[in-house]
């Protein structure tokens, strides 16, 4: 019996939170399946940090340029509406407060929305990237992540061990087993999901936070 969801539908349960007209930023990793899984009912503008407005679904062989690419470095491909900018006007448009929405990874996310995503100290880090000029240039803050880190480790926790990208910033948090929903800062996560075969008891011996049921 399979327990939970996979990659990919926890990336189709995040697009679900996708509206109409919505100008959206996908992270790097799990977040970029979202791509392939936007309702055919609405229309969503997708944005890459790298430089790019308007990206459609991950290519068919027949269809991938090498020079075509997300800031993941995964082909894409591009749509008739696509446009392209530089690295410093992409940040500019985060940091305007022009996106509806960022979907992004966590390392640890905090029962208060706290957001850890860029580094584990000891490890090599290439560099903080676009998360933190995310969190707090971009409305609506969403989480695709495992609950438990490969050693089992609960990944929604009380309080972030890791450095963090940002406080309270979170809010919704789409694991394999559930979705948390956090409306207001000064409220803490609401249970909203259980994963397929996923009980409250496993859910619980899972998860290091307090969440409202």
């Amino acid at each position: 019996m399979n327990i939970g969801w996979t990659r990919e539908q926890r990336a189709a349960r995040a697009a679900k939170e996708l509206k109409d007209g919505y100008y959206v930023n996908l992270g790097i990793g799990m977040p970029t399946l979202v791509a392939n899984y936007i309702p055919d009912d609405i229309e969503v503008t997708l944005h890459s940090e790298n430089g790019m407005l308007g990206i459609g679904p991950f290519p068919y062989e027949d269809q991938v340029d090498p020079d075509l690419i997300n800031a993941g470095k995964q082909t894409i491909t591009e749509l008739p509406n696509t446009s392209y900018f530089s690295s410093q006007n992409s940040f500019a448009m985060i940091r305007g407060g022009h996106f509806n929405v960022s979907i992004l990874g966590a390392m640890e996310v905090s029962q208060e929305g706290d957001l850890a995503n860029w580094m584990i100290p000891g490890k090599m880090v290439k560099g903080m990237g676009g998360a933190m000029d995310l969190v707090v240039g971009v409305k609506k803050i969403i989480v695709l992540m495992d609950h438990n880190s490969k050693s089992g480790k609960p990944k929604f926790k009380r309080n972030c061990d890791l450095p963090l990208t940002g406080r309270h910033v979170v809010n919704l948090i789409v694991s394999d087993l559930a979705v948390f929903e956090r409306k207001s800062p000064e409220r803490r996560f609401r249970l909203v999901e259980l994963a397929p075969n996923v009980s409250i008891d496993h859910l619980l011996a899972s998860t290091d936070a307090e969440f409202i049921f």
